[in-house]
C-alpha cells in the first residue's frame, strides 16, 4: 500500500470512528465494506438475514457467527478476527486474555461482577498507579472516570474478544467470591503451620473446616480449571503469608492464583479427605488417589480422570501435588507415542522378543510411564499374562495385573518380583530399578524366560549400562539380559492453529545442531504465536523424542569390566541408534516444535 493510500485509509478510519457509544452491527458491517473485507452483496445478505432487528447479543459475536468470508483471502471472519480488525482499524491496543497471568484476587477488587457484565469490561492488570481493563466496547468510556475515582489509579483500556471477556468474568469473580467466603468463615484461626507448629501439631488454633461451602467451591473450581487448561500437575505450595497455586502445562509451571494460608490449608484438608488420606497427619509425606470426571463445558466432558496425590511437610505447611492422569493422554497406542518410522520399527522388533530386559530412561516427567503403559497395553492380549509391580500405581489399567509396593510390610520391588515369578507371568514390569536386589530379581526373571520392562534415571541410553554396573550388577549378566534401552524426553509441540513460518535460515541452523549427521529434504522452521486454542502460549501438547539403543552382538562385546562408554555409544550409532538431539532436529524439520524447545529438553552430544 502506498503512503498516499495509507493516509487516505487512516483518514477514512478516523472519519468513520464513532465519538462515543456502544458498537452497532450495522456500523461494523459498513466499516468492513469500506475496508474491502466484504462485498456489498455480503453486507446485503447479512442485513437480510438479521432483518434489521437489534439483538442482545454483542455485535462482534453476532457478525462473527454470520459466516462471512474475507474478500480475496477466503478466511472466515469469526469473532476473534473481527476483534483484531476493530482494534487495528482504530489504532487501539488488542489483548488476548491469558488467565494464567491475571491476579484474580486484585481484579475482583476493582469492580463488581454486575458492573463488569453490564459494561462488557474486565480488569486484567492492577498496578500501583494503573489499571488495565479489557473491553469489547472501546467507544463506551463513560465508566472510566468512575473506576479512576474509586481506585485512584489511571485506567488504560485494551480491546479483547467479547466471548473471552464474558467467560473469564464469570470464572474470575466466581473464584474470588468463593475464596473470600472461605476466608471469612475461617477468620480468627490460623491454618498456617509454621516450622514450630509442625513440631507442636496439636496446639493449633481453630481452623477453617474442609467441608465449608467456600472451600468446596474453590476445590471444584481448581479441578475444572486445571482440566480446562490441560494441566498435567496441580501444585499447592504454602508460603509465609499467602499460598500459591501453580499448574504444569506442557511441562512448564504457571502461577495461577494466590490464596490466604487459611484457605490453602483447608483446601489441602479437603483434597486429603476425598483421597482417603489421614487428614490429621501432617508430619510425614502421604500418598492418595482420587477418581473424578471432567465437568460439563470442558473438552472431553464426562471422561474419568485419575489424580495421584502426594503431600510433603514444608516450613510453612503441607505442600500438595496432584498429578493428573487422563486416560485419553496417559495411555496411547504405540503408534501414537511419536516414534519416527525408523525407531518405531526397531521398538516393535524389540518388544516382540520372548525374554530379556528392556529399560526406559529419562528424568521425572519425561513420559516413561506413558511409554510403558502404552506398550504393555499393546502386549496384554488374551494369550499372555502381564503383571506389574509399581510404587505407586500411576493409574489403574484393566488390561493387566498391577501390584502396589508396600514398604511398611517389607513388600518392595525385589519381593514383588519374586512373588510375581510364582504367578506364571509372561511379561513383568518393574516400576523402577533402585537397588542391587531389585536389579538381581529382574535379571533372574529375564534369565528364566520372561520379558521384563523397567525404568532408570539416566541422561541417555548408554548411561543405563553404567548405572546397572554402579548398582553392582556384573557386566556378564548385563550383557546376557539387557536387550535394549530407550532414552526419552518430551518437547512442547507448536499450536497448529497459530504457528507461523520462522524466517531464520533453517537449513544452516539445523545442520549445525545435527552435526555430525546431515539433513536431507526440505526444511521449514516455525515459531510460536499464541491463540485461543493454545491459551496464548503458542504450544499445544508435547511430543516424545526417543533414543533407542539395541544391544546387538557387536554392542555386547563392549560390555565388560573395563568397558568404554564412548565405544558403546559409537557402536550403538552403527547399529541404528539416533541420539535425542537428532530426533529433536527431525521434529523441527517436520514443523512440530522449535529449536529452543529441543535445545532445552535434550542433552547435546558433547554433554554425553
Amino acid at each position: 500500500m502506498s503512503p498516499t493510500a495509507s493516509r487516505a485509509r487512516s483518514a477514512a478510519a478516523v472519519r468513520s470512528a464513532p465519538a462515543r457509544g456502544k458498537l452497532e452491527w450495522r456500523a461494523l458491517l459498513g466499516w468492513l465494506r469500506e475496508d474491502g473485507w466484504i462485498t456489498n452483496e455480503d453486507a446485503e445478505r447479512v442485513v437480510k438475514r438479521f432483518g434489521g432487528a437489534d439483538s442482545s447479543q454483542h455485535p462482534l459475536v453476532r457478525l462473527g457467527a454470520a459466516g462471512l468470508k474475507r474478500l480475496g483471502q477466503g478466511g472466515e471472519i469469526d469473532t476473534e478476527v473481527l476483534t483484531q480488525w476493530l482494534a487495528q482499524r482504530f489504532n487501539l491496543q488488542y489483548l488476548r486474555i491469558d488467565p494464567l497471568k491475571v491476579d484474580v484476587g486484585r481484579v475482583a477488587d476493582v469492580m463488581s461482577v454486575h458492573y463488569a457484565e453490564v459494561r462488557h469490561v474486565l480488569p486484567v492488570t492492577v498496578g500501583n498507579a494503573e489499571v488495565v481493563v479489557a473491553t469489547s466496547e472501546p467507544f463506551d468510556t463513560t465508566w472510566i472516570a468512575e473506576i479512576e475515582g474509586y481506585t485512584r489509579k489511571s485506567v488504560r483500556i485494551v480491546v479483547a474478544n467479547p466471548l473471552e471477556i464474558a467467560r473469564y468474568t464469570t470464572e474470575f469473580f466466581t473464584l474470588a467470591k468463593s475464596v473470600r467466603a472461605a476466608q471469612k468463615s475461617g477468620e480468627g484461626g490460623s491454618a498456617s503451620a509454621n516450622f514450630e507448629q509442625l513440631v507442636e501439631l496439636g496446639k493449633t488454633n481453630k481452623q477453617l473446616d474442609a467441608n465449608d461451602a467456600g472451600v468446596v467451591q474453590v476445590v471444584d473450581w481448581l479441578w475444572q480449571y486445571a482440566f480446562d487448561q490441560r494441566a498435567s500437575d496441580i501444585h499447592l505450595e504454602p508460603r509465609r503469608d499467602m499460598g500459591v497455586i501453580r499448574f504444569r502445562i506442557d511441562g512448564v509451571l504457571h502461577t495461577v492464583y494466590q490464596v490466604p494460608m487459611t484457605v490453602m490449608s483447608a483446601m489441602t484438608a479437603r483434597i486429603k479427605l476425598l483421597g482417603r488420606m489421614d487428614v490429621i497427619e501432617k508430619r510425614r509425606p502421604l500418598d492418595g488417589r482420587i477418581k473424578t470426571k471432567r465437568p460439563e463445558g470442558v473438552e472431553g466432558a464426562g471422561l474419568e480422570v485419575e489424580m495421584r496425590l502426594s503431600t510433603l511437610p514444608t516450613a510453612f505447611g503441607e505442600k500438595m501435588v496432584m498429578r493428573i492422569f487422563d486416560p485419553g493422554t496417559a495411555v496411547k497406542t504405540v503408534e501414537g507415542l511419536g516414534f519416527s518410522s525408523h525407531d518405531g520399527e526397531r521398538w516393535q522388533q524389540l518388544i516382540s522378543q520372548a525374554n530379556g530386559i528392556i529399560l526406559v530412561t529419562g528424568p521425572t516427567g519425561s513420559g516413561k510411564t506413558t511409554t510403558l503403559y502404552s506398550t504393555l497395553k499393546k502386549l496384554a492380549t488374551d494369550e499372555v499374562n502381564v503383571c506389574t509391580i509399581e510404587d505407586p500405581i500411576e493409574m489403574i489399567e484393566p488390561a493387566f495385573n498391577q501390584t502396589q509396593v508396600q514398604t511398611a510390610i517389607d513388600m518392595g520391588f525385589a519381593e514383588g518380583v519374586r512373588a510375581l515369578m510364582r504367578q506364571d507371568p509372561d511379561i513383568i514390569m518393574v516400576g523402577e530399578i533402585r537397588d542391587l536386589a531389585t536389579a538381581e530379581m529382574a535379571i533372574q526373571a529375564a534369565l528364566t524366560g520372561h520379558l521384563v520392562f523397567s525404568t532408570l534415571h539416566t541422561n541417555d541410553a548408554a548411561s543405563a549400562i553404567t548405572r546397572l554396573a554402579d548398582l553392582g550388577v556384573p557386566p556378564y549378566l548385563i550383557s546376557a539380559t539387557v536387550i535394549g534401552v530407550l532414552a526419552q524426553r518430551l518437547a512442547r509441540t507448536l499450536c497448529p492453529s497459530c504457528k507461523q513460518p520462522d524466517e531464520t535460515d533453517a537449513r544452516d541452523v539445523l545442520a549445525e545442531v545435527a552435526k555430525p549427521w546431515r539433513l536431507s529434504g526440505g526444511v521449514r522452521m516455525y515459531k510460536p504465536v499464541g491463540c485461543l486454542e493454545c491459551r496464548h502460549t503458542g504450544f499445544r501438547g508435547r511430543v516424545g523424542l526417543y533414543e533407542l539403543m539395541t544391544l546387538t552382538p557387536e554392542a555386547r562385546e563392549h560390555v565388560h569390566p573395563s568397558y568404554d562408554i564412548s565405544a558403546l555409544r559409537h557402536q550403538a550409532l552403527k547399529d541404528g541408534m539416533r541420539p535425542l538431539r537428532l530426533a529433536g532436529t527431525m521434529k523441527i524439520a517436520e514443523g512440530l516444535t522449535t529449536l529452543d524447545e529441543v535445545l532445552r529438553s535434550t542433552p547435546s552430544w558433547s554433554e554425553k
